[in-house]
């Protein structure tokens, strides 16, 4: 039987495109072979929403008994208190949830998108650095990389597509994105 994880976006609308390639290659790397769903109900609707114990505490005891490993994945948003906050709700989520099951959180730097950019070869005049330091490279590099590739226009603005191509280049990921890499780590331990 696969292991059974639920990545929790704070909006699962788009999110759930680029979270559910990317973190199905991180579980390939760890060699672990996992079930990667993605939490639809409820839509939490915002970083708020997620970051708001309540919120996570009626997914936890709603899905608990079928799933192993519950990820928190959500924007930095250029926040410097949001791995704080992160750390307060795995603290709180292990100690709510039954022996053997597990929480983790992470926020992307600065959005989820840029885990998405980071496997792909991006235009030679965008500086990494820049794109991870941005304050909204969903609207900045993102969406003209799509628009560049034709899929903006496509559902959730083409992230399932171009989150596919980039998660065939996981181990670019990971090392792009130091987070990513931490994250991988923890769930490997």
């Amino acid at each position: 039987m696969s292991y059974r994880v639920l990545v929790i976006p704070e909006d699962f609308r788009k999110d759930q495109c680029v979270l559910e390639p990317i973190v199905t290659k991180m579980f390939e790397a760890i060699g672990r072979k996992a079930k990667v769903l993605v939490c639809r109900d409820p839509l939490l609707g915002g970083v708020e929403q997620a970051l708001r114990w309540e919120r996570l505490q009626e997914i936890l005891v709603r899905y608990q008994a079928m799933i192993e490993c519950f990820l928190l994945l959500v924007d930095r948003d250029g926040k410097p208190g949001r791995r704080e906050a992160l750390d307060r709700l795995e603290s709180l989520a292990s100690a709510a949830l039954p022996s053997g099951k597990r929480f983790l959180a992470e926020n992307a730097w600065q959005e989820i998108e840029v885990w998405l950019l980071a496997g792909h070869d991006l235009p030679s005049e965008w500086a990494w650095k820049a794109v991870r330091a941005h304050e909204n490279p969903k609207e900045h590099y993102y969406q003209p990389l799509a628009e560049q590739r034709g899929v903006l226009l496509k559902p959730a603005e083409g992230r399932g597509l171009l989150a596919r191509e980039a998660a065939s280049r996981y181990s670019r990921i990971r090392s792009l994105c130091p987070e990513v890499a931490d994250l991988e780590r923890r769930l490997g331990a």
